[in-house]
């Protein structure tokens, strides 16, 4: 909640909701569609091997595996009546816990029923009809490459489509829409934003609650957002609800109707976030390091608001702001489309030519391009008064991109400093110094431009933030000095290319990998050429990589937390109030 609204109220009003169960009874509609979504939950959880074995596992755990179809076969069956008399049953006042619980002097208590006898409800149950098989797909790039179809729509749009049988029919696609240039979009990042999060809350045709009911009928999971420069478009569904899937995506895309009651609900929950992150430490050691390493005039695209600025942004943005945005900038003539699963291509094909191929982009598109640009070193710690966790963030621009030579080196090199629980620094700073609930570290670099990064953060307790910094600092320092051993870098190749491997197996990170490489012109040969040459790095090789681009001296840190309350000392021209 916002400081200025009153949570006694909003609790009083929940409270209120849930008591109206006698005297405003469920209607056969929200009896309907709770029952469609979680119907539509449990059949996607099926088309998942992973989620389908734990929920088994689960299932098991409470006597018998075959529960978990019969309790689905259940609520299919449930009536109207049946949950309204649970309901009144079970929702009972003095069988409630909301933060605090005072017990009435003589509660009324709900008495659970004994536990059935499972074998004996089970004896003659039948199962469901089975669901569709997926192919053991073979997530070779070499494959890969063979089976997806390119096609260059003609209104600007290019389709990656990726046809294989999959469990349940599933399939899954991403929409990526790309809009307007620096010029164009100079001071409109506000109304962009406003519009791109309002897309799904109410078409012309649809509102809210409608399209959330219309994608559980069809059995769909999908999320339509916009920013700045583009719009994205999520959707797992199956193949025989795809053809409607797509069509009411691209209704959102086009057609949304800006309710203002809903505008004015997004910009309080933008408020309440933007007051909430005041005093949240990783907020501000975040927002702090983005703003120091990526200087950008205010206005320009780049330009990262301090939270006051974003606060002021979005009070002053009006919903006819927001729905020219739409108006100006929305269209299809720049972006890619991706779809991996159980599909007919020709059919899809022409499905999007139809639906996106005539939207023709309003003002052009071109490239917001990120250029290296050399920032002095900052060192700063910020207090967040009143919070138990600290946060502690470095980081280190670097001038490369991903066709650099030492690249393969550089990813390789992270991987073992900082990437997971085998990593040397979650297993020093976590492991065997105790420092911290979390640690790691990223580097990414981009594929154009030049505008790379290495960083490293931690969450720990605000006293355990300088022995954070300094156990970081020693161990990035024994790297540069003595490398990495020759089985050390051997068993993170394996995992490296191991974890390559799998991603390439899971449908969205395909996806979404895919997408990257038809915007920029690749194919999996890349990930080839990539894999080979992490593949033939040798511990010297790191170690030169890491000691020609990594400088202590360099790196901007961050720390944030309620260090004054700790007793942590920092030197006093590094100490910020909060932001």
């Amino acid at each position: 909640m916002r400081a200025e609204k009153s949570l006694e109220e909003t609790s009083n009003a929940m409270l209120a909701t849930i008591d109206e169960v006698k005297t405003k009874p469920f209607t056969e509609e929200e009896v309907n569609r709770a029952k469609m979504q979680w119907l539509k939950s449990v059949e996607l959880m099926m088309s998942n091997s992973q989620q389908t074995a734990l929920q088994l596992t689960e299932w098991q755990g409470m006597g018998d595996w075959r529960m978990l179809f019969l309790h689905r076969d259940r609520v299919r069956q449930v009536t109207r009546e049946q949950i309204q008399q649970a309901a009144e049953k079970y929702f009972v006042a003095s069988n409630r816990t909301v933060g605090r619980f005072v017990p009435d002097k003589n509660p009324v208590r709900a008495v659970i029923p004994e536990t059935p006898d499972v074998a004996t409800i089970l004896k003659d149950y039948r199962g469901d009809t089975s669901i569709a098989k997926g192919e053991e797909f073979d997530a070779s790039p070499e494959n890969i490459d063979r089976l997806t179809q390119q096609v260059d729509l003609a209104g600007g749009l290019k389709l990656s489509l990726l046809p294989k049988k999959t469990r349940g029919a599933r399939v899954t696609a991403q929409i990526d829409l790309r809009f307007g240039d620096e010029s164009s979009l100079k001071g409109l990042s506000p109304r962009a934003a406003m519009a791109g999060q309002l897309l799904m809350r109410g078409t012309t045709r649809h509102t809210r609650q409608q399209i959330r009911d219309e994608f559980d009928r069809l059995k769909a999971q999908v999320s339509v957002s916009g920013g700045s420069t583009g719009a994205v478009a999520s959707i797992q569904t199956t193949r025989e609800h795809l053809p409607a899937v797509l069509a009411l995506v691209t209704e959102i895309l086009r057609e949304p109707a800006f309710p203002e009651t809903e505008f004015t609900q997004l910009k309080q929950q933008y408020l309440a976030g933007y007051e909430n992150q005041k005093s949240d430490p990783q907020s501000l050691a975040s927002l702090r390091l983005q703003r120091h390493l990526r200087p950008a005039p205010r206005g320009d695209v780049r330009y990262i608001p301090t939270l006051q600025e974003r606060i002021e942004e979005t009070t002053a943005v009006t919903l006819e702001q927001a729905k020219a945005f739409h108006h100006d900038f929305y269209g299809a003539s720049d972006g890619e489309v991706v779809m991996i699963g159980d599909f007919d291509p020709e059919a899809v094909q022409k499905q999007i030519a139809d639906l996106l191929g005539g939207w023709k982009s309003p003002k052009p598109h071109a490239r917001i391009v990120r250029t290296f640009r050399p920032v002095a070193p900052l060192v700063e710690a910020i207090e967040a008064p009143d919070k138990a966790n600290a946060n502690w963030m470095a980081a280190l621009p670097l001038q490369m991109n991903d066709a650099h030579a030492d690249y393969p080196a550089l990813v390789l090199s992270n991987y073992i400093l900082g990437s997971g629980m085998n990593s040397r620094l979650f297993q020093r700073v976590r492991g065997k110094e105790g420092l911290s609930y979390g640690v790691g570290s990223q580097f990414s670099a981009p594929v154009q431009d030049d505008d790379a990064r290495f960083s490293a953060s931690a969450i720990c307790a605000p006293e355990n933030a300088p022995k954070v910094e300094a156990v970081f600092k020693d161990e990035l320092r024994t790297i540069l000095a003595q490398g990495f051993s020759a089985a050390e870098v051997d068993a993170a190749k394996k995992s490296w290319l191991q974890a390559r491997k799998v991603s390439r197996a899971q449908d969205g990170e395909l996806a979404g990998r895919l997408l990257s490489h038809r915007y920029w012109g690749r194919t999996m040969t890349y990930d080839i050429e990539l894999e080979t040459k992490v593949a033939a790095l040798t511990p010297q090789a790191l170690q030169a990589a890491m000691k020609k681009h990594l400088d202590l001296n360099k790196l901007t840190i961050v720390r944030a937390g309620d260090f004054k309350k700790a007793n942590v000392t920092w030197p006093a021209s590094t100490v910020t109030g909060t932001q």
